[in-house]
């Protein structure tokens, strides 16, 4: 197992510029991470594509592997030409994972008001074309794409399954995020039990959980059914991260876990913490 830190835990810094992506490399290597994963959130690779370079020449100067290149996309547009506009894209996407040296990248598969099974099945086949035409083109690098568990359409373990199937390409898996199945009101031990064999990353992340009719008030979202979640710093919050971690270690998974905090607090206050649990639960497991 080796374990780092997503740069999206640390967006606010990113977002608000009191952080660069160079200090994140830093930060990451300064907190005993072993690797950093690119999320291209507060910069822009496209638009900034001299920060490619940078990003690798740092995390070698700290001995960090760039782990994962996660990116958003949807495949669920309005016609298929719109589609194969969002499929070139990605691709381009692919071309930066490749100068990051990365050999696994994440992109978001469909983005759909209606999250309803009817709609999922009725769709299933066209995503699964545009996520295999993906993977093939990742391929020709040696690069594994994968589908998150997040955005509501496919957040289900089973929809995440459904589309792997689908694609059915031995680079095509998923970044296992074991909060995230929270959002769609499936508990995530189950979830992660589900999907581990599956995974090509595995994201830590925590949530405060409350039920419906419960507001908490400001600063939590809603779940499909109307629950309240608010990110939390690992290990603080609701989720049995020490069943999961346990889960996680007896199943012999020994690749890349990374820690995503997107709580209210201090974004390195969480990142710091979070990172301290999750070695602490990984060798207490």
């Amino acid at each position: 197992m080796k374990l780092g830190l997503s740069s999206y835990s640390l967006y606010q810094a990113l977002n608000k510029g009191t952080m660069t992506i160079a200090d994140v490399v830093d930060f990451t290597a300064d907190h005993g991470g072993e690797h950093i994963e690119i999320v291209p959130l507060g910069y822009n690779l496209t638009e900034q594509p001299e920060l490619i370079d940078l990003i690798v020449t740092k995390a070698a100067e700290r001995g960090l592997e760039i782990s994962n290149y996660a990116i958003g996309a949807n495949f669920l547009v309005d016609s298929e030409e719109a589609c194969q506009q969002e499929i070139a894209r990605v691709k381009k996407e692919v071309d930066i994972a490749n100068r990051l040296g990365v050999k696994l990248m994440r992109h978001d598969v469909a983005s759909s008001p209606d999250v309803s099974i009817a709609h999922f099945n009725a769709n299933i086949d066209r995503l699964a074309a545009a996520c295999r035409e993906i993977a093939e083109y990742a391929g020709t690098y040696g690069i594994t794409t994968s589908v998150e568990n997040h955005g509501y359409f496919i957040q289900h373990s089973d929809r995440i399954q459904a589309l792997i199937h689908a694609v059915n390409m031995p680079n095509f898996k998923t970044t296992l995020d074991v909060g995230n199945f929270l959002c769609a009101d499936e508990p995530p031990l189950a979830g992660v039990k589900n999907n581990l064999p599956y995974a090509s990353i595995v994201h830590i992340k925590d949530f405060y959980v409350r039920p419906a009719g419960e507001n908490p008030g400001e600063g939590f979202f809603r779940s499909t059914a109307g629950n309240y979640l608010r990110g939390a710093v690992a290990g603080q919050g609701d989720i049995p991260l020490r069943d999961i971690i346990r889960v996680i270690k007896s199943s012999g998974y020994d690749g890349y876990i990374s820690l995503e905090f997107e709580g209210l607090e201090d974004c390195t206050f969480g990142a710091r913490n979070g990172l301290s649990n999750v070695r602490r639960f990984w060798d207490e497991a």
